[in-house]
């Protein structure tokens, strides 16, 4: 069985595999496409806290069921499933607390110190297996797991009906972001992002408030700002558009050992509420039935896919900029164009 490997921090292998076996309580899943984001970037270069290797990546994966273990009933071979790649210990203070996702032992499959889904054949826990309707797209939905995150990050958010949001970035987790802020009662939504490209998928999800820089929107300040891109540029610059009592999020993913300067002045004075959202919690399964429901639309936001072959091609298109979202799906036997 073939497999992307992160050897060590990075170092990318291809690599022959044993064909794993369901352990009691899991599921063998042959993935049909896995998103790349910019954590596996992360992972890849070594900044991401905790991560062990080598390790195949892969956290944004759907896929059908081959083989389930001992005491699996709730599925069986040949559903279709969207899988939640955060495990944790069930011991800690948080996790006792109900606060799973920042668990001092969390582990996310493909990030951690678990093998994700970047393999002809991989295993998930059943309790992170979601079962599919027959009629959804297997490929689209690889998009539940970052609308999952995304969930959360409004969970954290203390919404209001009419509040105006800024979201930095119009890759995969802004677009996100930006289609759920009318269903949280935004009554505007604007996106900055410096690549004028991604500007255009935001345009075709029906954004016309897309700029690449927040100095030319027709707003000075927001209720609302949220950071997907990680940037500390642009989470500086978010943190000084937030309007007096209003919210500012760090979504995005940035560097573990970076800083960012800010007016503690400011935040006391306005009473702002800054706040972090970490992947996913008690979130997976709205994803589902949101992402089922029509909650977002997949169609502009997927660009290419790839093989397993080709991991190092996509590594390299998606630092660079290019592209939309971009999968694996390895049990594909060529690379596509979706959207050019």
């Amino acid at each position: 069985m073939r497999a992307v490997v992160f050897d060590r921090r990075g170092v990318l292998a291809i690599a022959d595999r044993p064909e794993p076996s369901p352990a009691p309580n899991e599921v063998l899943i042959k993935p049909a496409a896995v998103g790349m984001c910019g954590t596996d970037i992360h992972v890849f270069d070594g900044e991401f806290e905790g991560t062990v290797y080598p390790l195949v990546p892969g956290h944004e994966a759907t896929g059908e069921v081959v083989e389930v273990g001992a005491g699996v009933t709730a599925l069986r071979p040949g559903d279709h499933v969207a899988v939640n790649p955060s495990t944790t210990c069930g011991e800690c203070e948080f996790c006792r607390n109900g606060q799973q996702n920042i668990c001092l032992k969390w582990n996310g499959l493909g990030v951690v110190a678990s093998d994700g889904a970047c393999q002809e054949l991989f295993t998930a826990p059943l309790a992170n297996c979601y079962k599919l309707r027959p009629d959804t797209d297997l490929y689209q939905a690889a998009l539940i797991e970052p609308l999952a995150c995304a969930i959360r990050g409004y969970d954290l958010l203390a919404r209001r009906l009419g509040q105006h949001y800024l979201i930095y970035g119009s890759g995969t987790m802004g677009l996100i972001m930006a289609q759920l802020a009318p269903r949280a009662g935004a009554a505007s939504v604007t996106i900055v992002d410096l690549n004028p490209e991604r500007l255009k998928t935001a345009a075709e999800l029906g954004f016309a408030n897309a700029h690449t820089s927040a100095d030319q929107a027709e707003r000075a300040q927001w209720d609302v700002v949220i950071d997907c891109t990680g940037s500390i540029a642009a989470i500086e610059d978010g943190l000084a558009r937030v309007k007096p009592g209003g919210y500012f999020q760090n979504f995005g993913v940035a560097p573990a050992d970076q800083t960012a300067a800010y007016s503690p002045f400011r935040v006391y004075r306005g009473e702002i509420t800054v706040t972090g959202s970490m992947a996913v919690h008690n979130s997976f399964g709205r994803a589902v039935e949101m992402y089922e429901a029509g909650a977002i639309n997949p169609g502009p936001m997927i660009s290419h896919s790839f093989t397993l072959d080709e991991y190092a091609r996509a590594l390299e298109m998606f630092r660079s900029g290019a592209g939309r979202k971009l999968q694996i799906r390895p049990n594909d036997t060529e690379s596509r164009v979706f959207v050019a």
